[in-house]
């Protein structure tokens, strides 16, 4: 059973991704601490295979925790989750080891594909004292495949109607557009819309951003440097 404690400052949030970890099988939830000060003492009483950190909390921030995780050598691996999605951060906690890098909100699906490349990775460390180059190759060659897989489009949603919204997407070039703008261009409702940049961002195809103003707040969208191909998707 792979361990993973879970650093959040908000209580919500931390019973969420809890009720995420627990739905994943071979992962068990052993605790949530609400900063790194609470998180020191779980590491040193208790044995912990990954962290999910949360980066901006009160006191100090999760980059810094990170930090000095790595100074002290501790044998965790960390997943970063924030609502933030600066290049120059994501590039920082990369640097520092972090194995993911989750923007919030995100869906299940994309925890779960976060630990389900962790466990790979664990459970390949764990039962292979020595690695030959062929052990290597075929663990990078798995990673590379899955992340070549198509990916299945869900209930509710259409190959054909994905398409068309790409399409849509790709014309907006590197600019950040809006639920509204994609739903006038597609000549299609707002509800619709709405689940396709959900789906589009859970697998990190979009970054998305909640702002609040007068009115209704609104979500904004931009495209990643992942590519968006339309042959990836499948029914």
């Amino acid at each position: 059973m792979i361990r993973v404690l879970i650093v959040e400052d908000d209580p919500m949030v931390a019973e969420l991704n809890r009720s995420y970890i627990e739905r994943t099988d071979d992962f068990s939830c052993v605790g949530v601490a609400h900063s790194p000060k609470e998180a020191r003492s779980f590491l040193a009483n208790d044995q912990i295979d990954l962290v999910l950190l949360d980066v901006y909390m009160p006191g100090q921030d999760g980059l810094s925790y990170l930090q000095e995780l790595r100074e002290e050598r501790a044998s965790v691996d960390v997943i970063l989750i924030t609502a933030a999605s600066e290049t120059k951060q994501i590039q920082q906690a990369l640097r520092l080891g972090a194995i993911d890098y989750l923007i919030k909100p995100y869906a299940f699906d994309r925890l779960h594909t976060a630990l389900e490349k962790f466990k790979h990775h664990h459970t390949f460390i764990k039962s292979s004292g020595q690695s030959s180059q062929q052990d290597i190759d075929a663990l990078l060659h798995t990673e590379a495949h899955q992340e070549s897989t198509q990916i299945l489009v869900p209930k509710g949603l259409t190959k054909t109607t994905l398409d068309h919204v790409l399409d849509v997407i790709k014309t907006f070039g590197g600019r950040r557009f809006s639920t509204d703008e994609v739903a006038e261009a597609a000549s299609l409702s707002r509800v619709s819309i709405r689940k396709y940049l959900k789906f589009l961002a859970s697998h990190l195809f979009l970054d998305e951003q909640l702002e609040y103003g007068v009115g209704r707040p609104v979500y904004y969208y931009k495209r990643t440097a992942k590519p968006m191909k339309n042959d990836q998707f499948s029914i």
